[in-house]
């Protein structure tokens, strides 16, 4: 098969919202391109390095007597996405971060708790747009964030929320879908 440029793409967030977060066992999208239910709460702005995923398997080896190598296996395999929330007045990105139950607003201010409480597990998607206007959606129908990054307040960066979802399996064993349309 032979090389071809047009297949060579980048992944800009989609204009609408890029990130959006929903309670766990919401109806997932199955395609591209449908609108999101209401339950599909954007969480803004991301910071200019986009989204990472991470989904590679870790394996090790089991050496026979003399060193050769005679069994490769699969430990885990980890599926994450990393990415940072820059909207920090944003009620639905401070309800991920600290807890539906720790983040209450008036028309005037925001109140914050911050615990030890588990983070929720929600459906989380991410909607971009690759070259030539195709659409691509992830769908991680089972993710929790693992890791939240520091929190910095400075006079020249945007206060953000670096978080890493982990994505855990569905009742199919699948722990993402991706669309392209």
């Amino acid at each position: 098969m032979a090389n071809t440029v047009a297949n060579v793409t980048t992944g800009k967030p989609n204009a609408a919202g890029a990130i959006y977060r929903a309670p766990l066992g919401t109806a997932l999208p199955t395609d591209a391109t449908t609108q999101l239910p209401a339950a599909f709460l954007a969480m803004g702005y991301c910071s200019e390095d986009g989204v990472v995923n991470e989904n590679s398997p870790e394996s090790d080896s089991i050496k026979a007597w003399g060193g050769d190598t005679v069994l490769t296996y699969q430990e885990s395999k980890e599926d994450t996405f990393q990415f940072t929330m820059i909207e920090a007045e944003n009620i639905n990105v401070l309800k991920a971060v600290y807890g539906s139950t720790n983040v209450t607003s008036t028309s005037d201010a925001i109140t914050v708790q911050a615990t030890a409480d588990e983070p929720e597990e929600a459906v989380w998607v991410i909607d971009m747009v690759y070259r030539g206007d195709k659409a691509k959606r992830i769908v991680i129908p089972d993710g929790k964030i693992s890791e939240i990054g520091e929190i910095s307040y400075t006079d020249t960066d945007a206060v953000g929320y670096e978080v890493t979802v982990s994505a855990m399996p569905d009742t199919n064993g699948v722990t993402h879908y991706e669309y392209i349309a």
